[in-house]
């Protein structure tokens, strides 16, 4: 007998149709991982275009575009690894959702860079190598070679969800770079020293502070009878600190060198720190109207306090960050006699093109891992994150000022781990929380409470100290690995191009 005709039935179409659709599915989901970097890439095209327009008809052009486009790529990987140092706490302590962490950060981002971001700029560009012992021509390589190496470095530590420190990235291949085009003598080990000790000094200072805040948070609001009450008093006052401590940044940043003197600076701070408080106490009055005397009652009325200090940090990143991606370029811009005012004064363009890089980074890539710090190094809750934040802006801010590439990463670790080795203190020895404790115990008429399980305490903060040493072992691998890479680049670079 002729073999039977193959017969299509319902269920034999329904199957391939849901193989068809399967497939439709895997490529959109294939798809949808290459948007992000298919617009970083167009980002970086746009860079190149932006600096195309201002160098076009000079010599070096050339060399300043594909600068421009480094610088751009390098921008983007400071904004997806730095982005959880600024907003991760926030976003943590669920004050805000991940889209308007990324709005704020992007937006506060570019102020910082474009108004505050010149004087580390100078550091990066001029100070770290000096500019009088080598070559224009050999700096603008050494300074094409570190960029591509730390942008790298970068690019694959936030592939492997490590948050290294961009700044150190970035010195340590300007210095692997220099030596290796010219030796260790230009390199101005002074700077160095100065910038390592900010490294090793500055962690432990936003630990400290963010410590102390955390005290006052406990001391004056949470073990009060009244929180409510208390925090009424007092959450008006921490706005009114960090509005008037950042405004009297900004005088010492926009007003020429010298022109007010410290009294005056400390008096418009006070000023807006008065104005301030006096914007935020009815605010805050009409938000504890209907909250009831509970902990969780607080989380509602740090929300504002802790947008204010995320912004902030967004901002005092861009001032200081900036300059790991414009300061290389910025070197050479004027390495090739291009832009006026030295080479420590970097052109509007060239900061331009850091600020939007760090923006674009973090709203492409950089939600991983802002997950990854907001809640996997420690438990935040709005009061210990409001701490983190205005700790790690206040510690970026003075070293911004001074000029001090310092590393928002560890500063930013450094107060949460503060804020966690304090709770463990502060658990075990405070007078004031012990007391609270037995009242609380007496008004319900129940037994004293026993101490906690001593296995749990270890199990909820202990373990933490495991992702502390991961960050510290990259702190200490980045530097190496960034020079030793910078050098390789330059001696290719050198062998095909000069």
């Amino acid at each position: 007998m002729p073999p039977r005709p193959a017969v299509l039935t319902k269920r034999t179409l329904d199957k391939d149709l849901d193989k068809i659709t399967h497939a439709e599915d895997v490529a959109k989901h294939v798809l949808r991982r290459l948007v992000a970097p298919g617009l970083g890439l167009i980002f970086v095209g746009l860079a190149m275009l932006f600096a195309g327009v201002y160098v076009f008809d000079r010599p070096g052009a050339m060399l300043v575009v594909a600068a421009a486009a480094l610088a751009g790529y390098m921008a983007m990987n400071i904004g997806a690894n730095d982005v959880t140092n600024n907003v991760g706490a926030a976003v943590g302590a669920r004050a805000m959702t991940m889209g308007q962490a990324l709005v704020i950060a992007a937006i506060f981002e570019v102020l910082g860079a474009t108004v505050a971001g010149g004087e580390v700029v100078k550091t990066i560009s001029a100070n770290i190598v000096d500019a009088v012992q080598v070559s224009p021509v050999l700096l603008g390589w050494i300074m094409m070679a570190a960029l591509m190496a730390a942008a790298l470095w970068i690019n694959l530590a936030t592939w492997m969800n490590a948050p290294v420190s961009t700044t150190h990235a970035i010195v340590g291949a300007v210095i692997g770079a220099g030596i290796s085009a010219v030796g260790p003598e230009p390199v101005n080990w002074q700077v160095m020293l100065e910038i390592t000790s900010s490294w090793i000094t500055s962690p432990l200072i936003g630990g400290l502070i963010a410590a102390g805040l955390l005290y006052l948070v406990k001391t004056l609001i949470i073990y009060r009878d009244d929180k409510v009450a208390a925090a009424q008093r007092w959450v008006p006052v921490l706005v009114a600190v960090m509005a008037g401590g950042f405004m009297a940044y900004m005088v010492l940043q926009l007003s020429p060198p010298g022109r007010f003197p410290p009294l005056t600076v400390l008096l418009i701070g006070i000023g807006i720190g008065l104005v301030s408080w006096l914007a935020a106490r009815p605010l805050v009055l009409a938000q504890a109207r209907a909250l009831e005397n509970r902990n969780s009652s607080l989380r509602t009325l740090f929300r504002l306090p802790l947008i204010g200090s995320a912004a902030l940090l967004s901002f005092a990143h861009g001032a200081n960050d900036v300059s790991n991606a414009v300061g290389p370029l910025s070197a050479i811009v004027h390495s090739v006699g291009i832009g006026g005012g030295g080479i420590g004064h970097p052109p509007l363009w060239v900061m331009l093109i850091g600020a939007f890089g760090i923006s674009v980074g973090l709203l492409l890539f950089g939600p991983r891992l802002i997950r990854l710090v907001g809640e996997e190094i420690t438990k935040l809750n709005p009061m210990r994150a409001y701490c983190v934040a205005l700790s790690t802006a206040f510690t970026v801010i003075v070293a911004s000022w001074l000029g001090l590439p310092v590393s928002t990463t560890h500063i930013a670790v450094g107060s949460v781990f503060g804020v966690g080795f304090f709770r463990e203190w502060y658990t075990r020895h405070s007078k004031r929380r012990i007391a609270y404790i037995r009242r609380k115990a007496e008004s319900f008429d129940i037994d004293e409470p026993e101490e906690p399980n001593i296995h749990e305490t270890r199990r909820r903060y202990l373990v933490r100290r495991s992702h502390f040493m991961t960050i510290v072992a990259a702190w200490i691998v980045t530097v190496p690995v960034s020079a030793a890479l910078a050098a390789m680049i330059y001696w290719v670079m050198f062998a095909l191009f000069v």
